[in-house]
């Protein structure tokens, strides 16, 4: 599921970040619900409720789970089961794997049709020196623009939405009504190191039977904008993280350790040829992927996707887009439409960071024995990340570089849901209800592990809905609103409301 006013640009949202400006929507409190129905019980009980509800995501960012420091691990699977039985799930427990446990449970209501729900409970590290509040503390804190919202690790990605899924069926328990779908849920706490043991999870075999009479499943998210209009994607591209390491004692030159950097006259870098490897998998100005066969599988994108992102483009506001990236060019200096167009239909080698010798204040003279580059790949269909994987490592091999390291943390295939599917018509069917403005996006450029449901054995439409609004994901100052000023932007309860109202508009589907 990251620090921009509106537009969060983690892996999982960038695409939708830069299309949705100009679109108008108008989210009105009850807008779209019968009041003779349940929805008006429902939404009584959601604004009494609004303290409590607060308060459970307050509670849940005090305590992070983050697997790349394996912090909280026991302790943020125990949480999420409390959370899970609280809102009256049934067989809920934890799934071992070979890394980070998961946990599921599971709601039969005796309905005809069956939703799923991923959860991921972990979430990124942070640095409070970086914070302009406690990251932990979750404190309410005022946005100018959009109201009072909760500030702290995990406020938008993911815990706030999750935990206002889960105050929706607080609500309807309070109601005295039984939610409409039958739900499924999932829930990992590894997703933000790439979901490495993902699959372990969806694949056991009472969990991977539940997933399979899902209509669907969809990740709660909170991305509107001011002007309150929705993208519903239709697929996200993939992802592999990993390293590439280059070491003089994998290479047999240059030094095992540090030594003084006088010494380069007479002794290679490993570093240098890290620099070089590097080289090797873009062109000249780093924008096209240059690693043998990367293209050969790569599904273009349709005439019908194109007109998709040209319908977002024509309707957004470039210049405004432009400032909350901080950029003043496109890459290639490319037209608004065609850049939009790349951001879904190019996969790419980006580089997060490069590591070796001194990084401290000041310098210090030394020629580094080590150097370590953090790479993400992303995929487009019908690439897959095993194949990403077996690429790059040939690719390194056949330039010359057998010894520069290429060491996986976790990653995903892209994943594409139908147009038709049954998710996608209860989603659109639910933001039309609620007089929420839904623009159809054929691909988000970040990633979530989607592909782990859309592909086989699980083989289901996969996605993302919500309401509300939040930023800073992986970034400072995360946010999540909770009381909104936008009278278009949904707060807490509203945001509640959204997940009731999927609900009802996927029981109707026939």
């Amino acid at each position: 599921m990251t620090g921009l006013p509106y537009f969060p640009t983690d892996r999982r949202t960038l695409l939708r970040s830069s299309m949705l400006l100009g679109a108008g929507a108008a989210l009105l409190p009850g807008a779209g619900f019968a009041q003779s129905d349940a929805r008006a019980a429902i939404r009584a009980a959601a604004a009494a409720n609004t303290a409590a509800d607060i308060k459970r995501i307050q509670d849940w960012i005090a305590l992070p789970t983050i697997a790349a420091e394996n912090r909280n691990v026991p302790e943020g699977a125990a949480y999420m089961e409390e959370l899970a039985r609280a809102a009256g799930f049934t067989g809920v427990r934890q799934v071992p794997t070979d890394g980070v446990p998961g946990v599921v449970g599971f709601m039969d209501n005796g309905a005809r049709q069956t939703l799923g729900i991923y959860f991921m409970y972990d979430v990124k590290q942070f640095d409070p020196a970086e914070w302009s509040s406690p990251p932990l503390e979750a404190r309410i804190v005022d946005k100018p623009d959009w109201g009072k919202a909760i500030m702290g690790r995990g406020a938008v990605n993911q815990k706030g939405p999750e935990a206002t899924f889960l105050a929706a069926l607080h609500a309807m328990k309070a109601a005295g009504v039984t939610p409409p779908v039958n739900i499924a849920l999932i829930c990992e706490g590894e997703e933000e190191i790439g979901s490495p043991h993902f699959r372990q999870i969806a694949e056991t075999p009472d969990v991977l039977a539940a997933l399979k009479k899902c209509s669907g499943i969809f990740i709660p998210a909170s991305w509107q904008g001011p002007t309150g209009a929705v993208n519903v994607n239709l697929g996200s591209k993939g992802v592999v993280e990993l390293e590439l390491v280059a070491s003089g004692e994998k290479w047999g030159r240059g030094p095992k350790g540090d030594i003084h950097s006088s010494q380069k006259a007479a002794v290679d870098s490993p570093v240098w040829r890290l620099v070089h490897a590097l080289n090797t998998l873009v062109t000249p100005d780093g924008n096209t992927v240059a690693i043998d066969g990367w293209f050969e599988n790569v599904r273009p994108l349709t005439e019908r996707e194109k007109e998709l992102v040209r319908q977002a483009a024509a309707a957004g506001n470039e210049e405004l887009t432009k400032a909350s990236l901080g950029i003043t060019h496109w890459i290639d200096d490319l037209s608004f439409e065609d850049a939009m167009i790349r951001l879904a239909g190019q996969p790419t080698v980006n580089i997060e960071g490069l590591v070796a010798g001194y990084t401290g204040p000041g310098g210090k003279t030394v020629l580094p024995g080590r150097g370590v580059a953090k790479l993400d790949l992303r995929l487009v269909p019908n690439q897959t990340r095993d194949e990403a994987v077996r690429k790059l490592r040939a690719h390194l091999d056949a330039q010359g570089f057998p010894d520069v390291e290429v060491n996986v943390s976790g990653g995903y295939d892209p994943t594409e849901t139908a147009e038709d599917s049954a998710l996608i018509r209860a989603e659109l069917a639910a933001y039309a209800a609620l007089g929420v403005e839904a623009r159809l996006n054929p691909r988000l450029a970040g990633s979530w592990p989607g592909a782990t449901f859309t592909a086989p054995p699980v083989s289901i439409p996969a996605g993302h809905f919500g309401l509300g609004h939040g930023s800073g994901a992986h970034a400072p100052d995360e946010y999540y609103v909770v009381e909104s000023t936008n009278p278009k932007v949904a707060g807490i309860t509203d945001a509640t409301m959204g997940y009731v109202e999927i609900m009802y508009q996927l029981a109707a589907l026939a």
